[in-house]
C-alpha cells in the first residue's frame, strides 16, 4: 500500500482527468497513466474507464473507494498524531453542509477552532440532502449538517436541535397572514420544492398521503436561492426550514408561517462517515459544534413576524 500512488489515485477521481492530475503534480500524464495502470495490476481490475472526456471510475473503482478515502484519511491523520504534542488535535476535518446551515453555524465553528484547536484545518462543501448522504458513504467528507425526520438518532447520528417546518410565501399573502397554518392549505397550492431524491419533499409527500391531499409541485430547484426569490414575487410558495427562511430573508422579502395539524417537526443532525474511525481532530470538532449547538440560536434562528 503506497499512499502517494493511492492519493493520486484519488485525486483522479475527484479531478476526473488524468492530465489535469499530471498538471497539478507537475509531471506528464504517461507517468501517471503509468501508476494508475500499476493500482489496477494490483487491484486485479480496471478501476477507471476512459472516455472523451477524461476518466469515470469502473465499479471495482467504485467499491474500493470509500476504503481508499478511509485509508489515507487515517494514514494522515496519524502522521499527525506523530508530529503533534501535548495531545493537540492536529489534521484536516472535512464537513458536509445544507446551504442555509453553512451561516452561522460552521463560521462560528471555525472561529471557535482558530482560537482553541489552530492546527485543526476545516474544509467545508456545501449540498443537498441526498448529495451529503452519498459524501457520507464515500467518505468525501467526516461528517455532516444533516436534516432527520425520525425521532430517535440513527447510524450514530447527533442531534443538535429541533426544528419546525413554515410555509413561505411573498409578503402581504393571506395564507400567512397568521404564525401558523394548517398543512391542509397545501392541497393543490402551486409549489416550488427540491428536487428528487430529497428528504423533505419524500416526507411532505408521506404527510400529503396520510392527511389525504394532493401537493403540486409546479417548480423543481435544488437552490434555495432560486426557490425564496421565485416566492417573493407572488403566486408561488415554498415549504422550508427557520434557517433557509432566516438567510433567504437577507436577501428578498418574504413571510412565513408554521404548519401545524400536523407539525412538520424534522431534526438538525451531526452525521459521520460510514468509514472509517473519528481523529482526535474530528472529536474535537464534534465537542465544538456541540457546544455551539447548546447556545441555540446558531442551530435555529428565530424568525421575525
Amino acid at each position: 500500500m503506497d499512499y502517494s500512488t493511492w492519493k493520486l489515485f484519488i485525486d483522479a477521481v475527484e479531478r476526473g482527468s488524468l492530465s489535469k492530475v499530471a498538471t497539478a503534480y507537475g509531471t506528464s500524464q504517461p507517468h501517471v497513466s503509468r501508476q494508475i495502470g500499476e493500482l489496477e495490476k494490483l487491484c486485479g481490475g480496471r478501476l477507471f474507464q476512459r472516455t472523451g472526456r477524461g476518466v469515470v471510475l469502473t465499479e471495482l473503482g467504485l467499491r474500493i473507494v470509500p476504503q481508499v478515502r478511509a485509508w489515507l484519511a487515517s494514514t494522515e491523520q496519524l502522521a499527525n498524531d506523530i508530529r503533534s504534542s501535548a495531545e493537540t488535535p492536529i489534521g484536516k476535518v472535512r464537513i458536509g453542509s445544507l446551504s442555509s446551515t453553512a451561516h452561522p453555524l460552521l463560521t462560528t465553528l471555525y472561529r471557535r477552532l482558530r482560537e482553541r484547536f489552530p492546527l485543526i484545518q476545516l474544509t467545508i462543501r456545501e449540498g443537498q440532502g441526498a448529495q451529503l448522504e452519498t459524501w457520507l458513504e464515500d467518505s468525501s467528507v467526516d461528517l455532516a449538517i444533516v436534516y432527520r425526520t425520525n425521532s430517535t438518532p440513527r447510524n450514530g447520528d447527533i442531534y443538535l436541535a429541533e426544528t419546525s417546518t413554515h410555509l413561505v410565501s411573498a409578503v402581504g399573502d393571506p395564507l400567512t397572514a397568521h404564525p401558523t397554518v394548517d398543512f391542509s392549505v397545501l392541497h393543490n397550492l402551486p409549489l416550488v420544492t427540491f428536487c428528487r431524491p430529497s428528504s423533505l419533499r419524500g416526507y411532505l409527500e408521506q404527510m400529503s398521503i396520510e392527511q389525504g391531499i394532493a401537493l403540486n409541485v409546479a417548480l423543481e430547484a435544488d437552490s434555495i436561492s432560486l426557490q425564496t426569490h421565485i416566492v417573493a414575487e407572488g403566486g408561488m410558495y415554498a415549504v422550508l426550514a427557520p434557517f433557509a427562511i432566516a438567510v433567504s430573508s437577507r436577501f428578498c422579502p418574504l413571510r412565513a408561517s408554521k404548519l401545524i395539524n400536523p407539525t412538520i417537526t424534522r431534526y438538525v443532525a451531526l452525521a459521520m462517515a460510514r468509514h472509517g474511525q473519528l481523529t482526535p481532530a474530528c472529536r474535537a470538532v464534534i465537542q465544538v459544534i456541540q457546544e455551539i449547538a447548546r447556545s441555540g440560536s446558531e442551530i435555529v434562528p428565530e424568525l421575525m413576524p
